[in-house]
Parts: C-alpha cells; structure tokens; sequence
C-alpha cells in the first residue's frame, strides 16, 4: 500500500520482500502511483488493521550511537566491571551492531511488546530505523522500538543477546517512509508512556545528536554479510528513562518519529 498526500494506492507488487528490495524505490512508486487506482483517502485508513512492515527481512541493531546512550551503559554495567567497554566503543572506530529479531518476532503498531519474565530492569527504547535493500542501499525509514532489559545487560555484557532478543522485544511500523533525499538531521523523535492513564515518563532528541553516520553503520552491517531481500538497522536511541524507572505490565508506549 503507497499513501502519498493522504491518498492511498494499491502497489501492483504483492510481494513485500520484492517491493521494498528496490534502489530508486522512491522514484518508482512516483510513477507507479500514476497508473493504479486510488482506493480511500485518510478515513479509510482508520478502518484498517496495521501490520508490520516486514517479509523476511532481518532486523539489526547499533549501540551506542549516542552520548546519553554510552552514559546509560556505562551506569548498568559499573558493578560488573563492564562500563569501560561501552566507553571505548563510543569512540571506536567499529561500531556495536547486532542482531534483534526475525521478522515473526516483531511486533506490530499497536502489538503488545514484552518483558522479560527474569528481569526487573526493563525499558523501551525509540529508534529511527533505516530500511535497507540487498545491494546496501537505503531505501526509506521506520520507527523501531529496541526492547531491553538492562538489568541482564548490566549484569554482564556478554548478556546482551539475552538482554535484546526475545519474543516481542521488537517492534517497526506502522509505515516506511521514503524521500528523494536523505532523512533530515532535524528530524524528532518522541516517546511517551503512560501507567494508569497518567504521563510516567516522556522524551525527545533530534538524529543530529547520533555521532555515527547512517552509511557508517550500514557499510559495517555489510561487511561479510549478505541480505537478499534487504534488511532493518535500529540506529540506537538517545532516550532513556532514569535508573529508578522500568516498565510494568500494562504500561502504555508511544513513539513517534516526525519528519522534518
């Protein structure tokens, strides 16, 4: 489905893996949106059930990207001994990138997210998510929600797979967006979350704070690795709620990213 100035068009593609892995994707859907037929406008949108934006794709993971990032790590991770690694791979050249998630395990708008059952440190973490075909291309952008638990993650960073990959730590959507240029350093990213209908905790940054490049991380996501129809790199997050915060059962989590 293409929306284009709150109008929507059915692509001619029925196969996501197909449809996305495209260079100059933005371009060819301007001229495929010329020759299908609209099928509703904003309101019938409402009506329709959202699912990810996924076929096979693998879903992966940077860390550290941001100042506030390295600081939270570092904090977790002090009575392990482990805090001087999330220091030094600030300032590495190699950046930390990870696997997340297989697309059955991701989450879709309005799906819950989960906790870890053995862990009483949880967090949701808000991410601009690039969309990346098989010839290492950047082809649009997402929302993603990198689940963590930072108490296993603190205890030990070799715990860290355990930390981030597990069902329902992730979640991307509800669109991708594509744009003839890249993404704008200004653009915002929120979140809000809410326990018991009252405000707990709210943030927001803008992606001019990420020391990395977005093509820095992707050459090393495809050094040695290969994705045939393409991939998803969460960027990392610079929103983080304090040490004494974690996430309840229930609690409600809103992210946004907005475009600039």
């Amino acid at each position: 489905m293409i929306e284009k100035d709150k109008n929507f068009f059915i692509s001619p593609e029925t196969n996501w893996n197909a449809f996305i892995n495209r260079d100059g994707l933005f371009q060819q859907l301007q001229q495929e949106i010329k020759v299908v037929a609209r099928i509703g406008g904003s309101n019938w949108i409402k009506e329709q059930k959202i699912l990810a934006p996924i076929g096979t794709q693998e879903v992966w993971a940077a860390g550290v990207t941001y100042l506030r990032s390295r600081t939270a790590r570092m904090e977790e991770s002090k009575e392990s001994g482990g805090a001087n690694f999330y220091d030094k791979i600030y300032d590495a050249e190699r950046p930390e990138l990870f696997f997340k998630a297989i697309a059955q395990k991701v989450v879709a708008t309005n799906g819950l997210v989960r906790i870890r059952k053995d862990s009483n440190w949880d967090v949701p973490e808000p991410e601009l998510t690039l969309v990346i075909t098989s010839s290492g291309k950047i082809a649009g952008y997402t929302i993603g929600n990198d689940m963590s638990s930072r108490s296993i993650e603190g205890e030990n960073p070799l715990y860290l797979p355990q930390a981030k990959m597990y069902d329902g730590s992730a979640s991307i959507g509800p669109c991708v967006l594509l744009t003839e240029q890249p993404i704008s350093q200004a653009t915002v990213i929120t979140i809000c979350i809410e326990r018991n209908d009252k405000i707990i905790f709210e943030g927001s940054t803008t992606i001019d704070q990420m020391k990395r490049k977005h093509e820095e991380l992707v050459e090393f996501l495809f050094r040695e690795y290969s994705y045939p129809n393409g991939c998803y790199l969460m960027t990392g997050t610079c929103i983080i709620p304090e040490n004494d915060f974690t996430l309840n059962s229930g609690d409600v989590n809103e992210q946004h990213i907005d475009y600039c």
